[in-house]
């Protein structure tokens, strides 16, 4: 059965950007980028897994912006990394990356989450971040499951995983692993 998942790397302090909302601190750990060759020991190898299983992508116009910015993709829309439909929640005007299948949204979560699922079919859909767009699925009952990948890194600020209070009697944990210099939490988010 398809699943709406949260599945992202963070500090073990909880933040998912630091205070300039970008992720670099991520890719200077050992393993955190797909270019550093120790990578087969880290978290990305795993991810090529779960993404295969992903049908449709959606994002915060603040994650968007940062991987438009650091992937230069206006100039280079070949290192869009999406291949599936991903939407973008923002209030503002964003340019899309050319050929890539990004749909822009606003408001209720619920509306976008049935589009994503039409779009997905079989297949899982992916809330890349941030934190607070999960909490908004998490708020109208359609996440399904959390992955928080910790890196060895403390940042002291910056994005929060979940700005939600979630209780424990309304988490599950399905697996605790190692992954290189990484250590993977997956939880199952049970019904209210």
């Amino acid at each position: 059965m398809a699943k709406t998942i949260y599945n992202t790397a963070t500090s073990i302090d909880g933040f998912i950007a630091d205070s300039d909302n970008s992720l670099q601190w991520l890719f200077d750990v050992e393993g955190g980028h797909p270019d550093d060759p120790s990578s087969e020991e880290g978290p990305l190898n795993e991810f090529d897994d779960f993404m295969a299983g992903v049908g449709a992508v959606c994002m915060g116009s603040t994650t968007y912006e940062w991987i438009l910015g650091a992937e230069q993709l206006l100039e280079n829309p070949d290192k869009w990394a999406y291949p599936q439909p991903t939407w973008v929640f923002t209030s503002r005007d964003l340019p899309a990356v050319p050929g890539a299948d990004i749909r822009f949204a606003s408001g209720d979560v619920a509306e976008v989450h049935e589009a994503m699922a039409e779009a997905a079919g079989e297949k899982n859909r992916w809330i890349v971040g941030g934190g607070d767009l999960v909490g908004q699925f998490f708020d109208a009952g359609l996440l399904d499951e959390v992955v928080a990948t910790l890196a060895p890194v403390f940042l002291g600020e910056g994005a929060p995983l979940l700005p939600r209070r979630i209780p424990s009697n309304r988490l599950e944990l399905l697996e605790a692993k190692r992954s290189g210099a990484f250590a993977s939490l997956h939880y199952r988010v049970k019904p209210a």
